[in-house]
């Protein structure tokens, strides 16, 4: 008698069941109660998976869920609108910053390609200045060229002259200020001289004494007769009376 093998759908549930939770495939689930059933499990295990993440690791965690049948289910551990102000003002400095960078590197872009005109623009200035290329210059830019010349050698000219009446000037000045301190140099000379030779006359004067002559009080014509001399008489307050001598001639 032959038996037929039949699959024991029990035995191989049980098995699974010892052995843990196998491979599901991610697709809708057709079957509305296995449905509610999953999205209760699930919902519950993202809520218990950003708690323990804002707690572990510090980060400011916001959740928001929606059912199919539009009912709300939300976590944070700050706010869920602060959360939410915070990510789009991130989001605005993020395309703020990268569109200012562009307008940055265009703006940029720009400045060097003017900068480049101007530096080939006097280059060739400066060639035409120094003689260089000049056979492939028609008349009207040679013209050009010559009336640029004249008007800067003009210029040249204008300022040589101003720098030196600038230093004409001041070598005026200078000597001026000179001649003036020459002045007061000598005057301040001949003040140290004359109070040098005063210092010698004074030095003198108290090393001998002092010395007066005496006048004859009558005049010449009346007393012809008589010649008095009264000698270099010294001061009275170094001599005594007794020491004076009178001498009369007749």
């Amino acid at each position: 008698m032959a038996y037929e093998n039949k699959p024991n759908t029990d035995l191989d549930a049980d098995a699974q069941r010892r052995l843990g939770r196998g491979k599901i495939e991610i697709k809708r689930i057709e079957n509305t109660t296995n449905r509610q059933v999953t999205f209760c499990k699930r919902r519950n295990g993202l809520l218990k998976k950003a708690y323990e993440l804002s707690v572990l690791c510090d980060a400011e965690v916001a959740l928001i869920v929606f059912s199919n049948r539009g009912r709300l289910y939300e976590y944070s551990n700050n706010s869920v609108r602060e959360t939410i102000e915070r990510y789009k003002k991130a989001c605005a400095d993020t395309s703020t910053n990268g569109s200012a960078s562009e307008a940055t590197a265009q703006y940029y872009q720009q400045e060097a390609a003017k900068l480049r005109n101007q530096i080939n623009a006097l280059q060739n200035s400066n060639r035409g200045y120094m003689a260089e290329g000049l056979s492939n210059m028609n008349i009207k830019e040679l013209k050009g060229m010559e009336s640029k010349l004249e008007k800067a050698i003009t210029r040249i000219r204008s300022k040589k002259n101003e720098l030196l009446f600038a230093e004409i000037e001041y070598m005026q000045k200078r000597e001026l200020d000179l001649h003036n301190n020459n002045q007061l140099l000598r005057a301040k000379g001949q003040i140290a001289e004359n109070e040098r030779q005063q210092q010698s006359i004074n030095a003198i004067a108290g090393g001998h004494g002092s010395y007066e002559i005496v006048q004859p009080t009558q005049p010449f014509h009346e007393a012809r007769n008589y010649f008095q001399v009264n000698a270099l008489q010294p001061n009275i307050h170094q001599y005594s009376r007794h020491d004076q001598v009178s001498l009369q001639l007749v």
